[in-house]
This record gives structure tokens, sequence and C-alpha cells, in this order.
């Protein structure tokens, strides 16, 4: 690659507030760790904790970036002097602690996954925050095991649609929940079983039905709050519910006769904050597990809409809304 330059655009968050405190600056280039990387971005995703970031409830962890943005994809632009598993010039996506807003931006080489055959810069971008969510929190913590159930709340989010896609493909009977006749059809077209509209219907009754009166084995969690106690009395004897966000809030009264007499359990956790050696493990078992399947053609992305790094404004106001299906993007440097 060419030298690289001094300055780079970024969009950072001004002040804590809406969508329009993001605003375009320029930055110089973030100085790479040793066990670092400089990724030239071609696209980024936005999610949720970019928004509640944003907003100011959702602080990025010590020595992380100030900037949002969470995966990105693109050309490995620098290495640093441990890294021996990446050269310059590689094609890659990965996940980040922070900076994906950006022209460059640096991450731990343990978090890079080559780019799958096949798909663009964009599609790319998409996988990380959601496929390393999904993975550590459904199939590691919750263990959702062979021939067992899964439940997931928000199946139209990014993470929903992840998560749909890769349990059905593992072989999982997949139930979701979404907030409009459209969205559960959406759901149901990436292979969930049926889509429960949770503005018309009852997912507790519905589930029971769909199990034969045995509940559900795991669920996916991101709404929290009253969510809680109805997801449990859905849940099958030895049922695990696994919480990622609590967009719903973050407390709940619950019956613990309930919990011990069907031994439930309850589980949640957060990603950006862990360690990087954490995170690399994930990275390990998702390229042997999930990549093949997205080679494969098994598994797709579902991107909904994409805009110009500039416009990431606009991608908050897309997110924020809940219109949309799958993945919100952003187009960093030319990427296809």
């Amino acid at each position: 690659m060419s030298a690289l330059p001094a300055t780079m655009t970024a969009v950072e968050i001004t002040q804590p507030g809406g969508p329009d405190v993001l605003k375009p600056v320029l930055r110089p280039l973030p100085a790479i760790k040793p066990h670092e990387v400089l990724i030239a971005v071609e696209a980024a995703g936005v999610n949720r904790p970019d928004c509640f970031q944003r907003a100011g409830t959702y602080n990025p962890p010590p020595g992380a970036s100030d900037l949002p943005g969470l995966e990105v994809a693109g050309t490995i632009a620098q290495v640093g002097a441990d890294v021996m598993q990446w050269q310059v010039g590689d094609r890659v996506c990965a996940l980040t602690p922070g900076g994906g807003y950006a022209q460059y931006c640096a991450t731990p080489a343990g978090h890079c996954l080559p780019i799958p055959k096949g798909f663009s810069a964009i599609e790319a971008a998409s996988l990380p925050e959601t496929f390393f969510t999904v993975w550590i929190n459904v199939f590691e913590r919750a263990k959702l095991a062979p021939g067992e159930t899964l439940l997931v709340q928000g199946g139209s989010s990014g993470i929903g649609v992840t998560a749909i896609q890769l349990a059905r493909t593992l072989g999982h009977r997949v139930f979701a929940t979404a907030g409009s006749e459209e969205k559960c059809r959406a759901c149901e077209a990436l292979g969930a079983e049926r889509g429960i509209n949770y503005r018309t219907e009852d997912f507790v009754t519905v589930t029971k039905e769909l199990t034969g009166g045995k509940g559900v084995d795991v669920i996916l969690d991101m709404v929290g709050g009253d969510y809680v106690p109805r997801e449990l009395k859905c849940l099958a004897a030895d049922g695990r519910l696994s919480i990622i966000a609590f967009l719903g809030g973050t407390t709940a009264t619950l019956d613990m006769g309930d919990i011990l007499y069907r031994r439930l359990t309850i589980t949640g956790s957060t990603l950006r904050p862990r360690t990087v050696e954490f995170k690399t493990g994930i990275a390990s078992a998702l390229r042997a597990r999930v990549w093949p399947l997205l080679e494969a053609g098994k598994i797709r992305p579902v991107i909904h809409s994409t805009f110009e790094l500039g416009e990431a404004s606009r991608a908050h106001a897309l997110m924020e809304s809940s219109a949309h299906v799958g993945k919100i993007m952003l187009r960093v440097a030319g990427a296809s």
C-alpha cells in the first residue's frame, strides 16, 4: 500500500445527545500497539451500542477509542511488531473496541477474520459484532445443544437475523418475535419456524403451543424488564435465558420458586469490555465453525440500508426508529 496519510476523516460524538451530534471531523490516524493492526476501512456496521454510546449511556472501556463503531471491513494497512498471522494488504473484517466510524481503525490482530469468499466489504463488515455476540451468548453461555429449541426476541434486528440463521443452519427449531406481520414473515424467510407478532400475540402462549406444552430450551433476549418473568414461563425445564440488552428496563420481579423447581438458568453478558484473549477465542471458533457456512452460502448477510460515512446521523435515526430488518451499514472508502 502507499504511504499512510497523517490524518483521516472520522465521525465523532460531539456531545451526548440525538443522532445530530454525530459530526465528520479530521483526526490523526490511530497509533497501533504491538498486538494490533491498522485497517483501511471500507465499511462499518451500525449497532445499538453505538446509539447508546452517542446518547451518553454506554461509555467505551478504558483505552478504547472514543469514536463509535464496533465492526469494520477493509484492508490491513499496518501491523504491530508482535503480529504474525496477518500482513499488510490482507483483506479482513474485524471486531473493534471502538473507532469504526473512520477511514482507519486499530484493533487487536486476533479479532480479525478473513473476508468470506464472495463477500463485499459491506457484507463482511455486517458480520463481526452480531456473530461474536450470538456465538458467545447462545452457543457458549446458554449452551444450545443438538435437538434443542431457541426463541429469539427481536428477530428482525441485526442480532436477530444472525441468531435465526445460525441456529437454524445448525439444525435447531427457531422461533422469533417481531413487531409487525411483515417483520414476522421476514424472520420466517430466514429460517424461523414461526414469527410471533409481540404486538398482537402472547409469545408465551404461542411458544408453548408450538412445543407441545414443553416450552423452549433457550431464549436470546434483548428486552429485559417485564419480559423476563414472562420468558421464564415459556422456558422448558432446565431452560436458559440469555440476556444481552435491556431495552425494556433493568428491573423485574421473578418467581424464585419456579426457577428452583424447574432448574432454570438466567445469564447475561456484554462483549465490549471482555479481554483481548477472550474475544480472540471467539474469533477462532467462528473461523472454524461459522465461516465455512458463510462461504457455502448457508448463511447470508441481511443488509437493510447503507449510508455514506458522513451520513452516520441518518443511520442512527433509522436504527432508533426500528423500521429496519437486518443490518444498517456505513460505506467508508469506496466499498462495493
